[in-house]
C-alpha cells in the first residue's frame, strides 16, 4: 500500500494543482511506499503568496519571540528523534544510528539560531560628527527559499531556515522528491511550536518547481545543496533575476596519510568517512593520499580486513554499519563508476558489486569499495561518485599530495592524519579547500562555525549557517542621525565629512 505525499502551504496539507507526482521507495527492500505530488508553477506562487502574505508581521515580530518559538521546536524534535530518525531511514536508506545523528548536527543549527537577540545586535558610534550618530542594523530579506538534496533530509534544511525564520524571513523548502517525508513532519512540528502559518512552506518537486522559485519576483534569496552542475545553474539563474544565491556543489575530499601517522587511527577514520552512509556525504572522504610507497602499503593491509567486513543490510538492522544506496538508478552509477575503474587500470581491492543480501533481494545495495594505485586522470579520481568507494593514491612526498589537492576541481573538505605539528599547520594554512581537519576526517564545523567549500564546491559569497548565515539571510542598514539644536548653518553643497 503506498501513501500519497502532499505539499505543506499556508500552515495546512495541500494537495496542489500539479497533475504529475513521482515514486518514494524503501531503499532497503526496493518496494514503492508512496507518491509524492510534484509542483506546477501555481502551487509554488500560492506557497509565495502564503509567505508574502505573512512576512511583514513575522519581520516585526521580536527576535525573543522568534527565538522562542525556535526554542518550542527544539524541544519536539529531540522528544520525537526517533520518529523523525525512522522516517529518515524509511525513505533514505541510511542506518538509524546515523539518522539520529543528521538530526542531531540540524538541532545545533537551530540552537544557535535561538540566540538571534544577540547575533541581530548591530553597530553605534557616537558623534561620527558633531551632534550626528549613526548606528547599524540587520534586517530580514523576505521570502527565501531552500532546495535540498536527498542524503540529508533534516540536516541540510536545518542548515537553513532556522536561521532564515529566526532572521525574521518567511521561508519554502523545495526537499528532495527521493525522501520528501521528513520535511513535513518538520513543518507540522514547528506549527506545533507556533510559527505562524504561511511563514514555514514545503513544495515538494522537480525543475519546474525550482524553476518557479528562481524566477519569482517576490523570492529574494536562494539556499541550494547539491551538485556542482545544479549549483551552477541556480547560482546563474537566481543572480540573473536579482537574488542572493549561496550554492553548495560537489566534492572530492582528500585524506593525507603522513608516515608518522596513527595508521589504526587513520584507518578508523578512512573507514567512517568514506563507507557512513554508504558514501552518500559531501563531505565524505574519497580519495586517501598515503604519503610515501611503506604507508601505503601498510595502509592498504589495513584496510581491505575491514573493507571486507563491513556490516551491510537495512538500516532498521542496529547491526549495519552501512546501509542501501538511496535508489536503483543511483546505486547503478556508482557501480558504473566500478567498471571505469577497473577499465581505466585502476587496482581494484575489494569489489562491492553483486551484492544480494537474503531477504532484501530487491534492495539497493553495494558492498564498500576499495581501489589502490589510482591516479588523477581517472574518472574514479576526478569525479564525485557519491557512494562507498574509495580510492588510494599514493604520493612520494607531502608536496605531491597537497598538490594533487590544490589542482582538483573541487575544494569542499580535506584532512591530514599525522603527529607532526609543523606539517599540520602547513596543510592547514597552505591547502586550498574551504574546510580542513587535522586528524579530524570529516572536519563539518559546528553550528555556530560557517558550512562551505571552495572552487567548484561553492557559488556565492556566503557559506551557511554560523555568522556567514545571519549574514546571508538580513541586509545591512545604516542609519545616521543629527537632532535639530536650533542653530541653523544654511545649506552646504559639498561631500559631508562629518568634522
Amino acid at each position: 500500500m503506498t501513501t500519497t505525499i502532499s505539499h505543506f502551504i499556508g500552515g495546512r496539507t495541500v494537495a496542489g494543482t500539479g497533475t504529475r507526482s513521482a515514486p518514494v521507495f524503501n531503499p532497503a527492500t526496493g518496494e514503492e511506499t508512496g507518491r509524492v505530488a510534484l509542483a506546477s508553477t501555481a502551487d509554488v506562487n500560492t506557497a509565495v503568496a502564503a509567505a508574502k502574505a505573512v512576512a511583514r508581521t513575522w519581520a516585526s515580530t521580536t527576535p525573543l519571540r522568534r527565538a522562542r518559538i525556535l526554542n518550542a521546536f527544539l524541544r519536539i524534535a529531540e522528544d520525537r528523534i526517533d520518529e523523525l530518525a525512522a522516517l529518515i531511514t524509511a525513505e533514505h536508506g541510511k542506518v538509524l544510528s546515523d539518522a539520529k545523528g543528521e538530526i542531531q548536527r540540524g538541532l545545533e543549527v537551530v540552537e544557535f539560531a535561538t540566540g538571534i537577540p544577540q547575533l541581530l545586535k548591530g553597530e553605534v558610534t557616537e558623534n561620527v560628527g558633531t551632534r550626528v550618530d549613526s548606528h547599524s542594523l540587520r534586517q530580514p530579506l523576505g521570502v527565501v527559499a531552500g532546495i535540498t538534496p536527498f542524503n540529508f533530509p533534516v540536516m541540510v534544511p536545518m542548515w537553513m531556515f532556522p536561521v532564515a525564520l529566526a532572521c525574521g524571513n518567511c521561508f519554502i523548502l523545495k526537499p528532495s522528491e527521493r525522501d520528501p517525508s521528513p520535511a513535513l513532519l518538520v513543518a507540522a512540528w514547528l506549527k506545533e511550536a507556533g510559527l505562524p502559518d504561511g511563514v514555514f512552506s514545503v513544495v515538494h518537486g522537480d525543475k519546474e518547481a525550482v524553476d518557479a522559485l528562481l524566477h519569482h519576483p517576490d523570492i529574494a534569496a536562494v539556499s541550494f545543496v547539491g551538485s556542482t552542475p545544479i549549483a551552477r545553474y541556480i547560482y546563474a539563474t537566481a543572480t540573473a533575476n536579482g537574488k542572493r544565491a549561496q550554492c553548495l556543489g560537489g566534492a572530492k575530499n582528500h585524506m593525507i596519510v603522513m608516515p608518522d601517522a596513527d595508521l589504526d587511527q587513520a584507518v578508523d577514520a578512512l573507514m567512517g568517512a568514506a563507507y557512513g552512509s554508504a558514501g552518500e556525504r559531501c563531505m565524505a572522504i574519497s580519495v586517501a593520499v598515503p604519503v610515501g610507497e611503506k604507508t601505503a602499503d601498510a595502509l592498504v593491509a589495513k584496510l581491505i580486513p575491514k573493507v571486507r567486513v563491513l556490516k551491510v543490510g537495512p538500516g532498521t538492522d542496529p547491526d549495519s554499519e552501512m546501509g542501501p544506496l538511496v535508489t536503483r538508478v543511483h546505486r547503478d552509477k556508482v557501480s558504473g563508476y566500478i567498471d571505469a575503474g577497473v577499465a581505466e587500470g585502476a587496482e581494484l581491492l575489494v569489489d562491492g558489486r553483486g551484492l544480494s543480501l537474503q531477504g532484501y533481494e530487491g534492495g539497493y545495495f553495494l558492498g564498500g569499495t576499495l581501489f589502490d594505485r589510482v591516479t588523477p586522470d581517472m574518472s574514479i579520481y576526478k569525479e564525485e561518485i557519491f557512494g562507498p568507494v574509495l580510492a588510494i593514491t599514493r604520493a612520494p612526498d607531502y608536496a605531491t599530495a597537497a598538490k594533487l589537492i590544490n589542482e582538483h576541481e573541487f575544494g569542499n573538505g580535506t584532512a591530514i592524519f599525522t603527529r607532526d605539528g609543523d606539517a599540520a599547520r602547513e596543510f592547514a594554512h597552505g591547502i586550498e579547500v574551504g574546510m580542513v581537519g587535522i586528524n579530524v576526517p570529516i572536519p563539518v564545523p559546528m553550528a555556530f562555525h560557517s558550512f562551505g567549500g571552495w572552487k567548484a564546491s561553492l557559488f556565492g559569497d556566503h557559506h551557511m549557517h554560523g555568522p556567514e548565515g545571519v549574514r546571508f539571510y538580513t541586509r545591512l542598514k545604516t542609519i545616521t542621525t543629527r537632532w535639530p539644536t536650533g542653530i541653523r548653518a544654511g545649506a552646504d553643497f559639498v561631500m559631508p565629512t562629518m568634522s
